[in-house]
């Protein structure tokens, strides 16, 4: 079997409330995102998908909504708080009904992106150069 892996990024802001290290407070991530996407064993075609059109895919998905946004928990009061002011003052939000964590993230976006790519494999999304975090089915 063949796999081919895209990579995009995306900078973006968030918090995790209730977490006891320094995480709990505001700061950003430059996140690296991998798409893999593999050959299925029966396919004897040359290319599994164009790198082109899966890049553009990923882009849609995940960097063209994530983007320099602050990511916030929806269950969250404090986050809410702080994406109100941030929405109020013209800035980018996204929200979810979950803490952003790498591992939440990874598993939200192969779901987002499942649907297009029925060969997807997994999703790793990078918080810094040696954090990663990877869902796969």
């Amino acid at each position: 079997m063949i796999t081919v892996t895209k990579t995009v990024k995306f900078d973006a802001a968030h918090v995790l409330t209730n977490h006891q290290g320094l995480c709990k407070n505001l700061h950003g991530h430059t996140y690296r995102v991998d798409v893999s996407v593999a050959q299925p064993a029966d396919d004897d075609r040359d290319m599994v998908i164009d790198f082109k059109d899966l890049k553009a895919l990923a882009t849609e998905v995940i960097c063209d909504r994530f983007d320099h946004a602050f990511i916030y928990n929806t269950e969250s009061a404090g986050e809410k708080e702080i994406a109100a002011v941030v929405e109020k003052n013209g800035m980018r939000t996204v929200a979810i009904p979950f803490r952003s964590t790498a591992e939440n993230l990874a598993k939200m976006f192969y779901n987002d992106l499942k649907p297009h790519l029925p060969g997807l494999s997994s999703v790793k999304v990078w918080e810094t150069t040696d954090n990663v975090a990877e869902y796969k089915v």
